[in-house]
């Protein structure tokens, strides 16, 4: 059984697999994106956050989908070009998944059930949404698409587990 929301591996934009477990210890938002969506501009929030906070253990994780009225048509090589030349995005992003329906990946399929994680229920409404995952790997949050990177909630969230110390199992 998943024990965290950290125990998966997925594929990197240039599709390598990555263990999330190497994000254990880290603060770490997982973000569903878009490039073609009224939310896009968000990128440039995003990578602001990633810039004031990476150094403090605190990391975002990409993952750009299609589920909403086709808004991410490109595949990896189109979105990975997007994001540098449009927002000079630097934290990491993962191959295009599917966050809602038949196919949902298993990540998203953690994230969104609580039976699964015991946190909260939550579906992926949009483009953008969040999910804040405390260094445990535990789900702690969930905001929509209307949550901008700069929210003083999800900020104050993010500073208040980034001051927690890791507990040893």
């Amino acid at each position: 059984m998943t024990q965290s929301a950290l125990d998966f591996t997925v594929q990197d934009i240039d599709g390598n697999d990555v263990d999330l477990n190497q994000y254990l210890g880290k603060v770490v938002l997982i973000v569903n994106v878009a490039s073609k969506c009224g939310f896009t501009p968000q990128y440039k929030g995003l990578q602001k956050l990633y810039d004031k906070q990476k150094e403090n253990d605190f990391v975002i994780l990409g993952f750009p989908a299609n589920n909403f009225l086709w808004q991410e048509p490109g595949d990896n090589n189109k979105i990975k070009s997007f994001c540098t030349l449009n927002y000079g995005v630097t934290f990491p992003m993962f191959s295009k998944i599917s966050v809602k329906g038949k196919k949902q990946a298993p990540l998203y399929k953690y994230l969104t059930d609580k039976k699964v994680h015991g946190k909260i229920t939550s579906k992926v409404s949009w483009n953008f949404n969040k999910f804040l995952i405390n260094k445990q790997g535990k789900l702690v949050a969930h905001f929509g698409s209307k949550t901008k990177p700069e929210d003083e909630k999800l900020n104050k969230m993010i500073n208040t587990l980034l001051e927690e110390t890791v507990e040893e199992n």
